[in-house]
């Protein structure tokens, strides 16, 4: 069992890792509208043509292409901005609520995520998930369960 002294000195980390996987997202959604077309990112938008053309996509495809992932730049813009004001409330107020609802948010988006993403043969946004997974559920879990267990110490 984690000393309470101790975990009480584990909990700033925590909660500053929480906000480094936020502005994370923040900054690719930020970066997505402007990135998405660079001859960087030509082999990752032939490995996800791959799945729906065999011998490569049509000149508007890549466009309509690059057109989503621009497009869902804002979305994760606007997921990140949640996602910092929920850190906040749940670092201040030390609320389990908060918790676990994002964790109940990851739990809900990555399954259905990774199954569109392997229906389209796209194994690098599986990955990308499993990142996402790695870095952020066991955070929460963390700061769920302690909160929970360890409500004498709110500020």
């Amino acid at each position: 069992m984690i000393n309470v002294s101790n975990a009480e000195r584990i909990r700033p980390w925590v909660i500053r890792w929480m906000y480094c996987v936020v502005m994370g997202h923040l900054l690719v959604g930020i970066l997505l509208p402007w990135i998405g077309n660079l001859s960087i990112f030509d082999s990752y938008h032939r490995s996800l043509e791959s799945g729906f053309w065999t011998h490569g996509a049509p000149a508007e495809a890549r466009a309509q292409q690059v057109w989503w992932i621009s497009l869902f730049g804002p979305t994760v813009q606007e997921l990140a901005l949640c996602m910092v004001a929920l850190t906040r409330i749940g670092d201040r107020q030390r609320t389990t609520f908060v918790w676990i609802w994002l964790i109940i948010g990851v739990i809900v988006w990555a399954p259905q995520d990774m199954m569109i993403s392997l229906r389209a043969g796209a194994w690098m946004h599986v990955w990308v998930d499993c990142f996402a997974l790695i870095t952020m559920l066991p955070p929460l879990i963390w700061l769920w369960w302690y909160d929970q267990t360890h409500p004498l110490l709110k500020n």
